[in-house]
């Protein structure tokens, strides 16, 4: 479904819902006796980054004991596969192509929430009413989320047990590790979770990548660039050409001209362009511009070969999207253009540099909006120069 369709559902449909629901589940939630967290599901459905931002919060559940199980949007599903933190068989995907196979997805998804005993509950969504609803009925004892307290204009009910409050001012990832916090405290708490969360808790697991599938990488990049030889260094450009984030997109004629540069400056380079399908057509102009040293990528990997790409490239750039998430679990420089949203936020926890104008308007777009900004023309990404970005990839490369 639309992104947009998507927002206008969960407000005009998941804000009475969750009225009616909170009354209608009470009577239930009294019967319930707090339980010892056990088997825990953790819900995310529509950010393919925050299953790895999460990953430090899932391996603090799993050194306590827990058994973890996961709901995602089906075609998210892969991003857990980089970690393989939670096994296959204890994920639920849920199809968002349509109004009946979300409706038919959800309700088997309930049935499957009780066949696998689930006793806790983890919100992992910022105030999605639709998660609030999968939380308040999936049947665990515990349930843990971020609840609104005094904020306006961000109902979700009142059907947590264990209510933490979101805060704007640290690392998504620690936010996680709070809601982690708070299902594994002895003692209640208003609000949860009282308890400070240091860097060295987000740190991430490293992905386990073969010397087959770096092998096998290399030998598809040499089909797609037959110039490519091993004594090459690849450069990645992530430029997402489509239009699914415009506001986080660093202009295609910077692309260009960066690429231009880099090229005359290192004999020794190739650019390589990653994407999705959809995003081929658009990074087409990219490769045409910069000649036969650059190689359109996008599509031509699955996501079991991101790993591997990242292992064997030099740096990547990329706009504030999922494969700056993905190359974390690799060792890869990665280079981050931000503006709508900001890296203190969510940054990588990877091997990591954020580009970022900090304007006063910028960052534009959080929890508090359901990520939509009025803004019509980006100018905290626009104002990044290529001269300056050839200047921080400069470093990099001289290395």
């Amino acid at each position: 479904m639309n992104i947009d369709l998507m927002r206008q559902v969960d407000y005009w449909a998941g804000v009475p819902l969750s009225f009616l629901s909170t009354y209608l589940l009470k009577p239930l939630f009294a019967l319930q006796k707090p339980k010892k967290p056990s088997k825990v599901l953790l819900i995310e459905l529509s950010e393919m980054g925050s299953t790895i931002l999460c990953d430090p919060a899932m391996q603090k559940l799993k050194e306590s004991g827990c058994e973890l199980f996961f709901v995602i949007f089906k075609k998210n599903e892969p991003s857990l596969r980089l970690l393989n933190t939670v096994t296959p068989e204890n994920t639920f995907t849920i199809r968002e192509d349509s109004l009946s196979t979300l409706a038919v997805d959800t309700l088997s998804f309930l049935v499957w929430c009780r066949k696998k005993g689930i006793d806790s509950v983890i919100d992992l969504e910022l105030f999605s009413r639709f998660t609030a609803l999968l939380t308040g009925f999936c049947g665990a004892t515990n349930r843990v989320g971020f609840h609104a307290f005094f904020n306006e204009g961000l109902y979700r009910g009142d059907m947590l047990t264990h209510k933490v409050a979101y805060n704007p001012h640290i690392h998504i990832a620690k936010n996680f590790i709070s809601l982690t916090n708070a299902l594994l405290s002895s003692a209640p708490e208003t609000p949860y979770s009282k308890k400070a969360v240091t860097d060295g808790e987000i740190k991430l697991e490293k992905a386990e990548i073969k010397d087959e599938a770096k092998a096998a990488i290399v030998e598809k990049i040499k089909w797609a660039l037959p110039l490519y030889d091993e004594s090459k260094r690849i450069v990645i450009f992530n430029a997402n050409a489509s239009d699914l984030m415009p506001l986080r997109r660093w202009p295609r004629k910077y692309y260009i001209e960066l690429g231009r540069k880099l090229l005359e400056s290192y004999e020794d380079i190739i650019i390589l362009l990653t994407g999705a399908p959809s995003e081929r057509e658009g990074l087409d102009i990219i490769r045409a511009a910069l000649g036969d040293r650059c190689v359109n990528f996008a599509g031509l990997t699955g996501f079991s070969e991101l790993a591997p790409l990242y292992a064997v490239s030099r740096l990547m750039l990329t706009n504030d999207s999922g494969p700056a998430h993905f190359a974390a679990v690799t060792d890869l420089p990665t280079f981050v253009f931000f503006g709508p949203e900001t890296p203190a936020l969510y940054g990588s926890l990877g091997n990591f540099t954020p580009i970022y104008a900090g304007l006063a308007c910028s960052p534009c777009v959080s929890a508090a909006n359901h990520r939509k900004s009025a803004c019509d023309d980006n100018q905290c990404v626009k104002v990044i120069s290529p001269d300056f970005v050839y200047g921080v990839l400069k470093k990099e490369l001289d290395t």
